[in-house]
């Protein structure tokens, strides 16, 4: 993944509250990171013993309508299988690199 500083408000912009908690969308943390999405959740799942039990969940088809719905650039999420959203607990580990390509 890469090292580069990523300005605030670009990780500010991604964050959505759903089930009463901030997460971002494992795509969105995939475009950030700059890697493909597929490849982020194969490092997670990889090294799953790295995150915290609660630092991700699969998103309900309710939850990714509503977002398709409600976001504009989201309209492709809808056709997706499986959807991650990272709670900050697995974003904090994400990005102090605790988890390898």
């Amino acid at each position: 993944m890469s090292k580069d500083v990523i300005p605030i408000y670009r990780v500010e912009e991604k964050i959505l509250y759903l089930r009463e908690q901030k997460v971002i969308l494992d795509r969105d943390l995939a475009r950030l990171y700059g890697v493909q999405t597929r490849v982020l959740n194969q490092a997670v799942k990889r090294n799953s013993g790295s995150f915290p039990s609660d630092f991700a969940f699969i998103l309900s088809r309710a939850e990714i309508e509503r977002i398709s719905q409600t976001m504009t650039s989201s309209s492709a999420l809808k056709f997706s299988k499986q959807v991650l959203g990272f709670t900050e607990q697995g974003v904090t580990t994400l990005s102090r690199g605790r988890c390898d390509e």
